[in-house]
């Protein structure tokens, strides 16, 4: 078995407040899935809009982790699976597929 990251790309922003509730029952449910698979390692954290994105040799600081709101990683979890096929398969359930968003599933690389 190994561990995979997935992180959550993409929020609704224009969803109402009953419309949000009704999305975070839909993690919930997934999230208890998983962790009744025994595939659950770390719950991971939602993630605030803000931040800074240091480039380059210059190091230039600029706001945003983001270009466009689809892009932004608004969380993630790290999972266990046997393998990418697999950790892909699991991430189908996810609820951000209703809001348009997306999952990067990414192997956790033990050194």
């Amino acid at each position: 078995m190994s561990e995979f990251a997935f992180l959550f790309r993409g929020r609704d922003t224009t969803a109402s407040p009953e419309q949000m509730q009704r999305t975070m029952e839909k993690w919930t449910v997934w999230f208890k899935q998983i962790e009744g698979q025994g595939r659950l390692r770390e719950p991971g954290h939602p993630l605030e809009h803000a931040g800074r994105v240091i480039k380059g040799r210059e190091r230039i600081v600029t706001d945003g982790p983001f270009a466009e709101a689809k892009d932004v990683i608004g969380g993630y979890i790290v999972i266990e699976a046997k393998d990418l096929d697999h950790a892909a398969e699991l991430a189908q359930g996810c609820p951000i597929f209703d809001v348009g968003g997306s999952v990067e599933v990414r192997p956790i690389e033990r050194i």
